[in-house]
């Protein structure tokens, strides 16, 4: 019989070797799981166990939440939504060089902290605003990297499934105080992106659009106020205890459905395709917390937690210094991995440590979500930047360099978020939510 450190290793091998070869990363994870489990218990101990975990790792209320903001989502991709969100953020700051480019940055803030999806934003407001900067004579590969650039700014301005994860991972932290917690450091992501830009369109010679009319800025607004009024609505309710974040998933997709059809651009034979998408992007979101409960369990079991834990706190006891070298243990992981399965698998391991090092667990979940965020804009897993140069009709390659910018100043803020824990806690203080 195997004992600890052989599981361990057994799983921490297997696993890259089959992600190298082109194995799913859900389905690597399974069999590496498995692979050590089988050292250890017979055939029929391994399968109840594998069967507990999984059922265990899925079986939370907080988890219905996913499904229906997914299915919000999907919906105002075809809901005409994103132009309005387009129209009203050129209204907000066309009067900036490189106007279309940062109308794209805005418009991914408002439709992310809407879908909580920085996929869905990449690819309904990248899609939609295009061919207005092909036909401006924007630079296609800047463009796309404005769009993909700022489309994860979604992921932390809530309602936002990522924090959902990270809520059932970290052992119950507040969803709400999570959500409110998001809102200051998904801002400062959309800032950030508008000054590489600005650089931009400065270098290029891209003229600002100047300033609408007033009754054509009122004009816009009116329009997108009711869907702009579902972030007051959602979160507004869940902060004030009014629902919970899984009412409030089931809320949002009635709200979207009836302003699609108000706005008549979705209609009755539309909503099957929308009910398959969310199923199959669902299925592949539980499936994946399921294998990584049964991941966790087994890593606990070979005490590789508490391996790493102290092997860090053994390296140097300067608080600074561990939580850089989290930081960038996290960077490389989301470049290689799903915010999803990351999150499940390295937060009870690194939360313990910063928790010991006097970080909050509401902010080590914005620290965790904005570093994972930005490896989904960077090779060679990156579903934003895949889905990014999808729309603009690029190869990776060809937005990389433009990317380069965006890469270290959303670092440079990452530190920024780390280091100044107000940014996180402020608001979820104020509101009562922590101490």
């Amino acid at each position: 019989m195997a004992n600890a450190a052989d599981i361990g290793l057994i799983m921490l091998i297997s696993i890259p070797i089959l992600l190298a070869i082109g194995v799913p990363i859900s389905i690597s994870m399974g069999i590496g799981s498995v692979l050590a489990m089988s050292t250890v218990f017979t055939f029929d101990r391994m399968a109840i166990t594998a069967a507990q975990r999984i059922f265990s790792g899925v079986n939370s209320f907080s988890l219905l939440a996913i499904p229906f903001f997914v299915l919000a989502g999907i919906i105002m991709t075809n809901g005409g939504i994103a132009r309005r969100l387009i129209d009203f953020a050129k209204a907000l700051i066309g009067f900036i060089p490189g106007a279309l480019m940062q109308t794209n940055i805005v418009a991914n803030m408002l439709f992310g902290s809407i879908s909580g999806s920085g996929v869905a934003a990449a690819a309904a407001i990248g899609g939609a605003i295009g061919p207005q900067q092909k036909d401006d004579g924007y630079d296609p590969a800047a463009a796309a990297a404005a769009n993909i650039a700022s489309a994860p700014s979604g992921m932390l301005i809530p309602p936002s499934n990522t924090f959902i994860i990270y809520s059932l991972a970290s052992g119950g932290t507040s969803v709400a105080a999570l959500f409110l917690a998001g809102y200051v450091p998904g801002i400062l992501w959309g800032l950030a992106c508008i000054i590489p830009a600005m650089i931009y369109a400065v270098r290029a010679g891209y003229k600002a659009q100047g300033f609408a009319k007033f009754q054509e800025n009122l004009s816009v607004t009116i329009d997108a106020l009711p869907a702009l009024f579902l972030i007051v609505l959602i979160v507004g309710g869940i902060i004030s205890g009014i629902f919970t974040p899984t009412e409030a998933s089931c809320i949002a997709v009635v709200y979207v459905l009836v302003l699609s059809f108000a706005y008549r651009t979705i209609t009755v034979q539309m909503i099957p395709s929308f009910l398959l998408d969310t199923a199959k992007t669902t299925g592949m979101i539980i499936f994946m917390i399921g294998i990584s409960a049964v991941m966790g369990w087994i890593m606990a079991y070979a005490k590789i937690p508490n391996i790493i834990a102290s092997s860090l706190l053994g390296f140097t006891d300067n608080p600074i210094l561990i939580m850089i070298m989290m930081n960038v243990i996290m960077l490389l992981l989301g470049c290689v991995m799903d915010p999803t399965p990351a999150i499940l698998i390295f937060a009870p391991i690194f939360l313990p440590i910063a928790m010991s090092l006097g970080f909050d667990p509401v902010h080590f979940g914005v620290i965790m979500v904005f570093n994972l965020s930005i490896g989904t804009i960077t090779p060679p897993v990156g579903p934003i930047l895949f889905v990014g140069c999808r729309i603009a009709k690029l190869k990776i390659e060809d937005v990389f360099k433009p990317l380069l910018m965006y890469f270290l100043i959303l670092i440079a803020m990452l530190l920024v978020v780390t280091f100044i824990p107000a940014l996180s806690l402020l608001l979820p203080q104020a509101a009562g939510l922590i101490r």
